[in-house]
């Protein structure tokens, strides 16, 4: 099993960058595709962003694209989300999640999940 813990959610304004990490302990990191999600007070959970378990294969939902870009360093464990032009709708607790499936690009592939952290975007 895969442990999470995100950080480097915070307050930003509106325009502003945030760039999150997700580390992993426990079981083979480099085995899982990762995954970002993000959910806001009242709404569902969203995916966001995924990468394959080399680090080549990525998948954006329309949210991500353009303004964020996944990424992950299977040296140091840990996946990032490098968020730009940020918006107050991106307002939410954002998650990483891992999977040993290969099917990264569907939501409902994720056995693994962090706490989240909290990103704020202020207008």
């Amino acid at each position: 099993q895969v442990q999470l813990v995100e950080s480097g959610g915070g307050l930003v304004q509106a325009g502003g960058s945030l760039r999150l990490s997700c580390a992993a302990s426990g079981r083979a990191f480099s085995s899982h595709a990762m995954g970002w999600f993000r959910q806001a007070p009242g709404k569902e959970r969203e995916f966001v962003a995924a990468i394959s378990w080399s680090g080549t294969g990525t998948y954006y939902t329309d949210v991500a694209k353009v303004r964020f870009t996944i990424s992950r360093d299977n040296a140091k464990n840990t996946v990032y989300l490098q968020m730009n032009s940020l918006k107050p709708e991106d307002t939410a607790v954002y998650y990483c999640a891992g999977t040993l499936r290969r099917t990264y690009y569907l939501p409902g592939s994720y056995d693994y999940w962090g706490q989240g952290t909290q990103v704020t975007v202020s207008s």
